[in-house]
């Protein structure tokens, strides 16, 4: 099975699909190496767009609607003013979203591509360095750490590719532009909300061309959400601040159904005969029916607990790789709907420690 790079985006836990980074399955959307130009199916809640405002006045009667939708929700004049200052249509971000490359990848290319050894020796690194920090915090809300610096390194590597777009900027590039334009005016209007609660300004408000923001990507939807200030600072800082970055992350994954002290999976061997019909992330069978029908550890071992549920994915079909998967393979989902990317951020998360 291949997965075709059209780019991932986050689900919202409580509503199904929606956020930046997109398209999941078929052929599932592919990561690409740093953070991935965020493609949008877009499933969230629309909202209407004066698209007369666009052909009477072009960008300025634009940007007049937001700002009077702002000011009806609360967000004060001082914040728009700085918020807008400067604002103008991005050209590179138009282009970026009309011309993205579209490409198709084995999970073997993939996993080589996204897992070097390069990014599980930083990985490594990183885990070690930040390993205090990031075990307070995923006790506080009940999240592996390992799997915190898995998104982290996927998202950011590890925080030093963050992007370096406006998010304002951005956002009212896309709404204006006219392709997913109700979707791309409801972020900005929450990106809005977020400089209104005064925890960045809008010249740090940075990240990709698509409006993903800080270390974690999220899209202002998902800050809104489940951002946490881990430090007691008084700020939500996804782009600064380590503490806040591992805390928002662990949140996300607890606010998904994370269980804690359970696998997300692992590798399995199967046997030569094993078909594909036996093969789904949601063929949940537990582990002695598994076991009968010949499929083992990666070392040849049976598994320690038959009562334990899982399914068998194996991404590539009939000769390649084999994982048992958990119900935290799927929260792991939630954050981008692709089995690519969860395999891999299982598998880096379970490297570096």
């Amino acid at each position: 099975m291949k997965e075709r790079s059209k780019d991932l985006f986050f689900v919202a836990c409580a509503a199904g699909p929606i956020t930046a980074n997109q398209l999941a399955p078929r052929a599932q959307s592919v990561p690409s190496i740093r953070m991935l130009t965020r493609r949008l199916a877009l499933a969230a809640p629309l909202v209407a767009v004066p698209l007369a405002a666009r052909a009477q006045g072009g960008f300025p009667a634009f940007v007049d609607s937001v700002r009077a939708d702002a000011r009806r929700a609360g967000i004060s004049p001082a914040v728009l003013d700085a918020a807008f200052d400067g604002v103008a249509p991005n050209p590179k971000i138009i282009e970026l979203d009309h011309h993205q490359p579209e490409f198709t990848l084995t999970w073997a290319q993939y996993k080589t591509r996204v897992l070097p050894q390069t990014r599980l020796d930083q990985g490594r690194r990183a885990y070690a360095q930040e390993y205090t920090s990031l075990a307070a915090l995923t006790r506080t809300y009940h999240a592996d750490p390992r799997i915190v610096v898995g998104i982290w390194g996927l998202e950011s590597g590890f925080g030093a590719h963050t992007g370096n777009f406006r998010i304002v900027e951005a956002l009212a590039t896309l709404a204006y532009e006219g392709r997913r334009a109700g979707y791309f005016r409801s972020e900005l209007l929450n990106a809005l909300r977020i400089l209104n609660s005064g925890d960045v300004t809008p010249h740090a408000m940075t990240g990709s061309w698509a409006g993903a923001m800080g270390q974690p990507q999220f899209m202002p939807s998902s800050y809104l959400r489940y951002a946490v200030d881990a430090d007691g600072d008084g700020k939500r800082d996804i782009w600064t601040n380590r503490a806040d970055v591992f805390g928002s992350v662990a949140n996300y994954l607890a606010q998904c159904g994370w269980r804690q002290g359970e696998p997300w999976g692992q590798p399995i061997r199967v046997p030569a005969s094993f078909g594909a019909g036996n093969t789904g992330r949601d063929l949940f069978k537990p582990l002695s029916v598994w076991q009968s029908d010949g499929v083992r550890r990666s070392d040849g071992s049976r598994f320690s607990r038959g009562d334990v549920r899982g399914a068998v994915v194996m991404p590539d079909g009939a000769g390649g790789e084999a994982y048992m998967v958990y119900p935290n393979f799927h929260v792991i989902r939630r954050y981008n709907p692709s089995d690519y990317y969860a395999l891999a951020v299982g598998l880096l998360g379970y490297a570096v420690a």
